[in-house]
C-alpha cells in the first residue's frame, strides 16, 4: 500500500512559479513509477509529469514541457513537481499518482494506469 499526500499548492500570478510536493507512505516507493495529473474544472483530467523508479528517466505533457521539472528523493519518499512560468490555463487541481508491476513504464502511467491517487492540491494561476 502506497498513501499519497500532496502539499505546495496555492494562488500564484501569472508568470509565477510553484513547487508541489507528494510524500508517500510505505517501503516500497522506489519500485513505484510517480508523477502528476491534473484536473481543471469541467475539463478530463490530464497528464502532467512521469519520473521513472530511479528518477534517470522523466515524461511530461506537451503543454509543459520547458516550464515544469519533476523530480524524486527516495530516500525521503517524495516527489516534486517545480512549476514555473505559470499560465492561466494552468489552474487545476493536481494529483500526485503512482504505479508499478511487469512491464509497466512511463507510458503505462501516461495513460493513467495508476495505483494509487492522491486527493490533489489546487494550483490557481492569476491574471
Amino acid at each position: 500500500q502506497v498513501h499519497l499526500v500532496e502539499s505546495g499548492g496555492g494562488l500564484v500570478e501569472a508568470g509565477g512559479s510553484l513547487r508541489l510536493s507528494c510524500a508517500a507512505s510505505g517501503r516500497t516507493f522506489s519500485n513505484h513509477i510517480m508523477g502528476w495529473f491534473r484536473q481543471a474544472p469541467g475539463k478530463e483530467r490530464e497528464f502532467v509529469a512521469a519520473i521513472s523508479r530511479s528518477g534517470v528517466n522523466t515524461l511530461y505533457a506537451d503543454s509543459v514541457k520547458g516550464r515544469f521539472t519533476i523530480s524524486r528523493d527516495n530516500a525521503k519518499n517524495t516527489v516534486f513537481l517545480q512549476t514555473n512560468s505559470l499560465k492561466l490555463e494552468d489552474t487545476a487541481v493536481y494529483f500526485c499518482a503512482a504505479g508499478r508491476g511487469p512491464g509497466y513504464g512511463l507510458e503505462s502511467f501516461r495513460r493513467g494506469e495508476c495505483d494509487y491517487w492522491g486527493q490533489g492540491t489546487q494550483v490557481t494561476v492569476s491574471s
